[in-house]
């Protein structure tokens, strides 16, 4: 199975968490890493991924997101494929770097891409992702457990 965290998901552990929500999602990102780290599935990794942690501005957050990269065991480059393929979602209404990681994790053929942002979450569920399945860490964590 292949897993591949947007950004802001994968800084989720990161966030203040006095307000529940992000809490919880906090403490369901780091069970999906332990269960990547594991072997139970794969954690991917993309251009787009590397692109959006390199113009973090925040030190700690930046090593963070490269140590979770690190720990993925498969890279999507960016390729005429995926750049097309995020035309397409970008044209559904989804953010230009959002659809390049939902095209990213399609052409990787990940089971899951696990967002905390609603927006992105609805627009791309509202569309064709398959074999890639859009989810949040909470959808996500109860699919690993059935």
């Amino acid at each position: 199975m292949k897993i591949y965290l947007d950004m802001c998901s994968l800084q989720r552990p990161l966030d203040t968490k006095t307000q529940l929500r992000v809490a919880v999602e906090a403490e369901a990102i780091l069970s999906i890493l332990t269960f990547c780290e594991s072997g139970y599935a794969t954690l991917l990794a993309s251009d787009a991924l590397v692109f959006e942690t390199e113009q973090n501005p925040h030190p700690v957050r930046k090593q963070y997101a490269f140590g979770v990269l690190a720990m993925a065991r498969q890279f999507v480059l960016t390729d005429s494929q995926v750049e097309a393929r995020a035309r397409t979602f970008h044209a559904f209404g989804i953010k230009p770097l959002d659809a390049l990681h939902l095209a990213s994790a399609v052409e990787a053929q990940a089971e899951y891409l696990c967002t905390c942002d609603d927006r992105f979450l609805r627009r791309a569920q509202a569309i064709d992702t398959r074999p890639t399945k859009v989810v949040s860490p909470l959808e996500l964590v109860v699919e690993l457990t059935q």
